[in-house]
This record gives structure tokens, C-alpha cells and sequence, in this order.
């Protein structure tokens, strides 16, 4: 045992430095050792592990021993996936693209890429702040919680205490004396590739070694672009959850290693999704002034027109059979005792005001979010969320990658969508599950609640066939761009007439139609399902039965819900709270028609207003509004839920009649 253990003198000749920074060393808890009383004893194995972790930067991840291959903390599509990659890099190749459904370890996957593969520095480049925040926890060797190294065993505290280390670009709080001495470079894409061009420059070509993109469809952008030409040498990595873009552009790369959203359902990484669709007996609707009736054959022909879906959309009748059939699985899931949320996507910010009330007239707490509300206020209500606060979000092109929050198990669709991009990313938002590896636990089950006439159905399809892997099908899922709808609709400044054609006075809903995402004729499904019971020791009788079981499955209709009770107190609140978000917008359009900008004072000089245009457009239009209510002002809290719906119709009306009037007077002063 003599060469087992050292003293300072024999580690000093064994690593071939002087006994004094060997006593350094020890001291600042940089060289693994023991000190007993006055006397430190080191470790042959401990010292011979620090000195793999000491190599040179350009040595540290192909000398370092990582567990990897045979280490079952890690996840399947961690294991396989690193694997993939590095054989794909040693046998020459030169970008790669990873496909790993969100919540299955991605991030994980990135803190050990690196090993076994990089000859050099790692950059990783996240595509928002979110995302990079989530990786900068786990790349920390410091954070001894999230450190993703130190939580699954992949390095030991030996090899740590070397590395690797991390080097975070944000603001002026890094310089480039901070990456030469780490291991990582972490960044987001903004700041590593603005306009300013402040961090491209200093990094000679040969900087880094391995690039890691994490949601790698972003990567066909020009910043994107730019990178990876100012550094022609380097491995690329791109990994992602949705491996295709909406612009049509392809990611640059061969796929190397894809984990599909099957596999990781079955293994209980993701919830386990069923798609639910309003499926009405009859609907009742004017389209274009003539009167229609349909009944449910007859809307599955007209779902995949344009007009019949948009105006599905924005029915008040079959937004509500929406909201009633969500909370029903809502209320489902809550049985278990987990605060099970929802989260909702609109077409507009006036939409979603909309949606927000027919949840909150039911009795639960809601609440919206769009990218043109105050930042301050945007965090109030994820808060809100997270803390438990809120039962259901409704969201406008909001909460995008790196959005995780695993309660959501709800997602309520009130929009058409045109392309698979912006669905899966959207459905994305429900998959994180909420109890670990246990794809059988009543909390990790989702549901896709939407309206059958919003012909959401065939996106369900080929969010199923996202693993195939021939042409046309991958020219299927980028096809089709997405609308952009105008800013202005977006933000609220103005009316979206969506519903100007087709206008739904009634529809007559007794059943729902429900299809699980895991298809029982799928014989690939099946497949692995046999093999999981086999390995679980069934015999193979009992296999076989349980599979005839599966493939009498499928999809089916089934009785609605006894429909949700609406407090009147509430329901006039909520209408009161609608006509005063109405009249603000109407104000915002007055002044984008006259010109006007929303701090000026023009029309305060023409009617003697207090207050910024937009202010004083708010009081003039509550002024026409009360007059056609027949009310004096600030008397509305006598009004019942009628007076403010007709309000609501009338607004048209009111914003012609006022802008009329201001329109006049200013045309008056231009004339003097």
C-alpha cells in the first residue's frame, strides 16, 4: 500500500512540482488531499484523476473520465443521444442536428456533449435569456443544486475541483480574459452576434472547437449565420424540440439522433396528450347576411375552409363550449389533489380579453399576457401562474422555448393555426410532466382542448408522424407559413374583423370527440409496449390480450359535460370590465385614424378635455357611450349585464359618431 497513499514531499516528486505550491494547493482546497493534525496524505488515485482534469483546455474533455455510457441517472435520449454524436464526429462529420421532445433532458444532454468529443473550448448559444439562465445553473460547477455534472455523477468532486469551467458573456460584467480560462463560453445569440459586434471580434477563428445550439431551428438566421462562419472549423451541434422552421429554411446539418414524442410518452419524460374537440349536433350561423344551419357531417366538410374557421374562432358560442370542455379536464386532473392549470392561445389581444372573461364568469382566476403589456405587469401575472394564483393564462404570441412550468397540463387552442411550427411549440407548454419517470401517474396526463371546426385535427396527425423522416413530409411540416396579423391587432389599437362574414348565433353541443396522441393501430407502439411487458416478466398470453384491448381503442365521441355555473354578479362584472378594455381600444383606433399621437394635448385645446389625447379620446367616447345608455356619468354600477352587451355592439357606432366630431374640429383649425 506504500504507493497508495503520499506524503507532501512524494506528491511533490510524483507531479513534479515544489513541495510549497503542493502545500498551496492543498490549502485552497485546489489538490484533493487529507490533513491529519499538522500532516497532509494524498491519494495516488485521487492525484491521478486531478491531473486528467488539469490537462491543457485543448486536452480537458477528450482526457477527463466521464461517466456517460453506463450511468442510469441519465435519461435514454441523453445516453443515445451522446453516443450518436460522437460517433458522428469521429467518423468526419462536421454539424449535426439533435431532435429531443421539450422536457426529456435536453439540457442535460448539452453538459455532456462536450466530452469525448470537444478538442477544445465548448461555445453554447441559447436563443433567449430564459433558456440561457436555465443552462448557466447547470453548467455551474459552483451550484452544487443544479450543477447537472454533480447531480447525476457524471464527474466526480476530484475531477471538479479542475473544471470545466464557466464563462457567462452578459453586459460589462465579462471580458474576454474570462473565456481563456474556461472550459464553456455561455452566451445568447443577442449578445454574441448584435449589432455592435462587440464579442465576434476578439475570438481568433480557432477559438472553440464544439458550438452547442440549443433550439437549433433558430440557427438558419442570419446571426445565426454569421457565427458559424467566423468560426469555419468548428463542430456544430444543433439541437432542438421542433426540427423545422416556418420561413421554409432549412437547418444546416445531418440528423444525427432523433428521440420521438412516442418514445418519450411511453417512458413517462413527457405527459401522455388526448385531443379533445367540441363537436357540435348543430351550428347556427349568418355568413355574409344569409342564415345557415349544419350539422356535425356537414362541419367537418366546411372546417378546412379559411372563413368558416376564423369565424369559429371568434364566436362568443364556440368559444365558450371551449372554456367548458377545458375546464371539465381541468377539474379531472384537479382530483388527484395537484393544482392542474390551463393555458389558452387567442387570436388577438381583444380575444383573449374575451376568453379571460368567459373563465373568470365560471369562477376561476384568469388572466392575459401579450408582448405589447408593460414588462412589469407581464411578470406579475407569471407569477401569479407559478405561485398557483391563476387557473388559466391566455396568451397572445407569447411564452415561446424555455417556458417551464409543468402544472400547465391544459392547453385550450381558440385560434386556427395554418403550419405545425407554431402548434407544437404551443402544445409544447403542457408536455413537461409532473412527477418524474412515471408515465402511469394520473398528474402526467395533457389534454389539446379545441373546437373540431378550427380543423386543428390534422395538426394532431402530423405532430404524430414528426419522426418520419422523407422528404415530403419535412417540406409538410415547414410549408404553409404562418399569418403574421398586423401589430396593431396585436397590440390592441385596433378592430380585427374576423368575424365581419360569419357570425354564430347558436350551435348545439352533446358530445366530444377525443383522440389519444399514442394511436392504438400504431404496430411500432405496440411493439414497444410488448417489449416493456415482457421485460416486467408478463407472460405472453397476457400480452396479447392486453394488445387486442389497445387496438379496440381509438378515437370516439363522447357525452359532454353538464355545462359550468355563471354567477350574474360575476358575469356583470366581467361585461362592465370588456366595455371599459372596448372603449380604451376604440380610443387607441380614433387616434391612429385622425393621426394623433396618444401624449399630444390637441384635443384638449379643441374640447377643453383635461388630460393626453388618449385620455381625452377615452372621456368623449364613455361620454357618447353613456348618452346612447341613456345614463349621466359614472352611474354604469346600476346597469345590468344587457346594457353593457349592447354597449358592446354599439361601439362601431360610438367610434364612427366621435371621430366624426374630432375629425371635424381639427379640419376647422387647419382651415382658420
Amino acid at each position: 500500500m506504500a504507493n497508495e497513499w503520499m506524503n507532501a514531499d512524494q506528491a511533490s516528486e510524483y507531479l513534479g512540482m515544489g513541495a510549497t505550491h503542493i502545500y498551496s494547493l492543498a490549502q485552497q482546497g485546489r489538490l484533493p488531499g487529507n490533513k491529519v493534525g499538522k500532516v497532509w496524505r494524498f491519494s495516488r488515485k485521487d492525484l491521478d484523476a486531478w491531473v486528467r482534469a488539469n490537462k491543457p483546455i485543448g486536452e480537458f474533455f477528450v482526457s477527463v473520465p466521464a461517466n456517460i455510457d453506463d450511468n442510469f441517472s441519465l435519461r435514454d435520449p441523453q445516453r443515445d443521444g451522446h453516443a450518436q454524436v460522437a460517433d458522428f464526429f469521429a467518423n468526419g462529420g462536421q454539424q449535426a442536428i439533435v431532435t429531443i421532445p421539450v422536457g426529456c433532458g435536453k439540457s442535460g444532454l448539452i453538459c455532456i456533449l462536450p466530452f469525448g468529443v470537444a478538442a477544445g473550448r465548448v461555445l453554447v448559444i441559447a436563443p433567449n435569456l430564459t433558456i440561457k439562465d436555465e443552462l448557466r445553473k447547470n453548467l455551474d460547477i459552483t451550484n452544487r443544486r443544479y450543477c447537472f455534472w454533480s447531480k447525476c455523477s457524471v464527474l466526480t468532486p476530484e475531477v471538479m475541483s479542475a473544471g470545466p469551467y464557466l464563462a457567462v458573456l452578459e453586459g460589462e460584467d465579462a471580458n474576454i480574459h474570462d473565456c481563456d480560462r474556461s472550459h464553456i463560453v455561455l452566451t445568447n445569440i443577442q449578445q454574441l452576434a448584435s449589432s455592435a459586434d462587440r464579442w465576434l471580434p476578439q475570438f481568433p477563428d480557432n477559438y472553440f472547437d464544439l458550438i452547442l445550439v440549443d433550439e437549433g431551428h433558430h440557427s438558419a438566421a442570419a446571426s445565426w449565420k454569421k457565427v458559424f462562419q467566423k468560426f469555419p472549423d468548428a463542430k456544430v451541434v444543433n439541437l432542438t424540440a421542433t426540427p423545422f422552421r416556418s420561413d421554409r429554411q432549412e437547418l444546416e446539418g445531418q440528423l444525427v439522433y432523433r428521440f420521438s414524442f412516442k418514445q418519450a410518452m411511453l417512458k413517462g419524460y413527457i405527459k401522455r396528450v388526448q385531443a379533445v374537440y367540441v363537436a357540435p349536433d348543430e351550428i347556427y350561423f349568418t355568413y355574409r347576411g344569409d342564415e345557415h344551419r349544419h350539422t356535425l357531417t356537414e362541419v367537418l366538410e366546411l372546417k378546412e375552409e379559411d372563413w368558416f374557421s376564423r369565424g369559429v374562432a371568434l364566436a362568443r358560442e364556440c368559444n365558450t363550449h371551449i372554456v367548458e370542455a377545458s375546464l371539465e379536464k381541468l377539474e379531472n386532473l384537479r382530483r388527484s389533489g395537484t393544482h392542474h392549470q390551463l393555458i389558452a392561445v387567442a387570436c388577438s389581444v381583444d380575444h383573449a380579453h374575451q376568453i379571460r372573461s368567459l373563465y373568470t364568469e365560471r369562477g376561476y382566476e384568469a388572466a392575459e399576457i401579450y408582448s405589447s403589456m408593460p414588462e412589469d405587469k407581464q411578470k406579475d401575472v407569471l407569477q401569479r401562474l407559478k405561485s398557483g394564483a391563476l387557473d388559466c393564462l391566455v396568451h397572445v404570441q407569447m411564452l415561446g422555448e424555455g417556458f417551464d412550468h409543468p402544472q400547465l397540463s391544459i392547453a385550450a387552442i381558440f385560434r386556427p393555426f395554418r403550419s405545425l411550427a407554431p402548434y407544437v411549440q404551443f402544445v409544447g407548454r403542457i408536455l413537461r410532466v409532473v412527477v418524474q419517470n412515471d408515465p402511469r401517474h394520473p398528474d402526467n396526463y395533457g389534454y389539446i382542448v379545441s373546437h373540431i371546426g378550427l380543423n386543428t385535427d390534422q395538426l394532431v396527425s402530423d405532430f404524430r408522424d414528426m419522426e418520419r423522416e422523407d422528404r415530403d413530409f419535412f417540406e409538410l411540416m415547414i410549408s404553409g407559413n404562418e399569418p403574421e396579423p398586423p401589430r396593431e391587432v396585436l397590440d390592441g389599437r385596433t378592430r380585427e374583423r374576423l368575424s365581419a362574414d360569419m357570425v354564430v348565433q347558436r350551435e348545439v353541443v352533446t358530445e366530444l370527440f377525443e383522440d389519444n396522441f399514442l394511436q392504438s393501430d400504431d404496430e411500432a407502439l405496440l411493439a414497444e409496449l410488448k417489449a416493456q411487458a415482457e421485460a416486467m416478466g408478463f407472460d405472453a398470453e397476457a400480452i396479447d390480450d392486453a394488445v387486442k384491448k389497445i387496438k379496440k381503442s381509438g378515437p370516439r365521441l363522447v357525452k359532454a359535460g353538464e355545462p359550468f355555473p355563471v354567477l350574474p354578479q360575476v358575469q356583470r362584472r366581467e361585461a362592465r370590465r370588456r366595455l371599459d378594455e372596448e372603449v380604451k381600444r376604440a380610443a387607441r383606433l380614433l387616434l391612429n385614424r385622425l393621426s394623433l399621437e396618444s401624449g399630444g394635448h390637441e384635443i384638449m385645446r379643441l374640447f377643453g378635455t383635461p388630460g393626453t389625447n388618449f385620455v381625452a379620446a377615452v372621456q368623449l367616447i364613455n361620454r357618447e357611450v353613456d348618452r346612447l345608455l341613456g345614463i349621466e356619468r359614472g352611474r354604469r354600477g346600476t346597469l345590468k349585464t344587457e346594457d353593457f352587451a349592447q354597449a358592446l355592439k354599439s361601439l362601431d357606432e360610438v367610434l364612427q359618431t366621435v371621430t366624426r366630431r374630432v375629425g371635424g374640429r381639427l379640419h376647422d383649425v387647419k382651415e382658420r
